[in-house]
């Protein structure tokens, strides 16, 4: 699968049944020397307090993709806030 055919997907937490955010606002941690994708970045939340702060992600493993359809991309995340790096 190319990337241009990722972009728009929305991103699903499979145990939650949430939506996360979509694929084409996502940064993506890319492994210089293999090239394969190692995180999606997906934007967070911004601060009531600070809205002009520095971005927040939420960095969510590859390995956590269980599924990629025509219209979302399935992670199993399990609880999300045990399995998210920040």
């Amino acid at each position: 699968m190319r990337l241009g055919e990722l972009s728009g997907k929305e991103i699903i937490n499979l145990n939650k049944g949430v939506k996360l955010g979509i694929v084409g606002n996502c940064d993506l941690l890319i492994d210089e020397t293999s090239g394969k994708i190692e995180y999606l970045l997906i934007p967070g939340q911004k601060s009531r307090f600070f809205p002009l702060g520095g971005k927040n992600y939420i960095r969510i493993s590859w390995e956590s993709i269980k599924k990629v359809g025509p219209d979302a991309v399935i992670l199993d995340l399990g609880d999300l806030n045990a399995n998210l790096e920040r």
